[in-house]
C-alpha cells in the first residue's frame, strides 16, 4: 500500500512542482514515519509551494504561520478567552491544532514562540492553561529559514532543531525545469486546482504498515555505528542523538517501502543519512576554520564504515 499511496501523492505534487522529485520522495518518508522537516533555501525556489501541494494531496487540514519577531506563543497554540454569553472560558485553537503546519520562516520568531512548538513536535499535543488539547493524526511540521538573510533572525535551539527528522534543500532547478516552470505557470497557477488523491485513514494506515518492514541485526547495527560515529569523531563536538538514530532507523523503513520492498538494505541508509544527521551536528570551531561541513563528515562517516554483505 505505501508505494502504491506515494505513486499517488508524487504524481499529484508534481502536477504543481517541476523537478525535486528527491525532495518530494523525502517529504513522503516523513509522512509515513510522521516527523517533522525543515526546508532550508533561499527566498523564491517554491518551498511554501511545495508544502501547500503536499498538503493538498494528502487530504489533510492546512495552516500556515507566518513567523515574526512579534508572534507569541498564544498565537501558536491558542488561548482560553471568556465567553460574556456564556459565561464561561473557552477554548480557541492557534493554527499549530492542524494536520499540516507550514512554519514560514521559523527563524524570525523569538526562543520564547519557538518553544511552543516543542511539546505539539514530540508530543503532538498543546498545554494552554494547564489543560492538554490533543493534536489530530497524522500531524506534519514543515518549517523553512533563509540560510543567508540573518539579520533579524534567531537560531534555532539545539531541541527543536533535533525534533526535525529530515533537513532538505532544494535548490535552484536545472535549465529545462525553469523553462517548464514558466510554461506551467504562463496561464494560470494550478495549484488552487489540485485535488487529495488519498486520505488521513490511509496515510495512519501506511504508518502503521511502515513498522512491519525488516530490518536485519547486521544493517541495524550499521546503522547504529553510522550514529555512534558522529559522536566519536575529532571535528564534531555534538553527534547524533538517539532521537536521530531511531528517526534514520523509521525513514530507512519508509525508503525501503517506497522502493517496493518489505526490508531494509545498506543503501536505504546511506542514502538517507545526509539528511536526518547533517543538522543535529555541531562541528568544532577548527573544523569550521578549514571550510569544514556537516555534510562533508557525514559522508566521510558513513564511508569509512564497512557495509554488511549477505553471507
Amino acid at each position: 500500500m505505501i508505494e502504491a499511496l506515494t505513486k499517488r501523492v508524487r504524481s499529484n505534487v508534481q502536477k504543481v512542482i517541476v523537478g525535486n522529485d528527491d525532495v518530494i520522495d523525502r517529504l513522503l518518508v516523513a509522512v509515513i514515519c510522521e516527523g517533522h522537516v525543515l526546508l532550508e533555501d533561499v527566498p523564491g525556489i517554491g518551498k511554501t509551494t511545495l508544502a501547500r501541494a503536499l498538503a493538498t494531496s494528502l487530504g489533510c487540514s492546512f495552516r500556515r504561520i507566518q513567523f515574526t519577531p512579534d508572534l507569541l506563543p498564544s498565537d501558536v497554540t491558542g488561548i482560553n478567552w471568556f465567553n460574556q454569553k456564556k459565561q464561561e472560558f473557552e477554548f480557541r485553537p492557534g493554527p499549530i491544532l492542524s494536520q499540516v503546519v507550514l512554519a514560514d520562516e521559523i527563524n524570525r520568531a523569538t526562543p520564547r514562540t519557538q518553544s511552543a512548538l516543542l511539546e505539539a513536535m514530540q508530543e503532538r499535543q498543546v498545554t494552554v492553561d494547564g489543560r492538554t488539547h490533543h493534536l489530530e493524526r497524522p500531524f506534519l511540521v514543515l518549517a523553512t529559514q533563509n540560510p543567508i538573510e540573518l539579520a533579524g533572525t534567531f537560531p534555532l535551539p539545539e531541541a527543536q532543531v533535533d525534533r526535525f527528522m529530515m533537513r532538505l534543500e532544494l535548490g535552484y532547478p536545472t535549465e529545462l525545469d525553469e523553462n517548464a516552470i514558466l510554461e506551467r505557470f504562463r496561464a494560470e497557477d494550478p495549484l488552487p486546482s489540485l485535488e487529495a488523491v488519498t486520505s488521513p485513514d490511509e496515510i495512519l494506515a501506511s504508518q502503521k504498515e511502515r513498522m512491519d518492514i525488516r530490518v536485519e541485526e547486521s544493517v541495524r547495527s550499521y546503522l547504529v555505528q553510522v550514529v555512534r560515529a558522529t559522536r566519536e569523531h575529532d571535528e564534531i563536538e555534538l553527534g547524533a542523538s538517539p532521537r536521530a538514530a531511531l528517526a534514520l532507523y523509521q525513514a530507512s523503513q519508509a525508503w525501503g517501502a517506497i522502493q517496493g520492498r518489505d526490508y531494509v538494505i545498506p543503501d536505504d541508509i546511506k542514502d538517507l543519512a545526509p539528511d536526518v544527521l547533517t543538522h543535529r551536528l555541531m562541528i568544532s570551531p577548527q573544523a569550521q576554520l578549514r571550510g569544514r561541513k556537516p555534510q562533508d563528515l557525514v559522508a566521510g562517516i558513513v564511508d569509512s564504515i564497512p557495509v554488511p554483505v549477505e553471507d
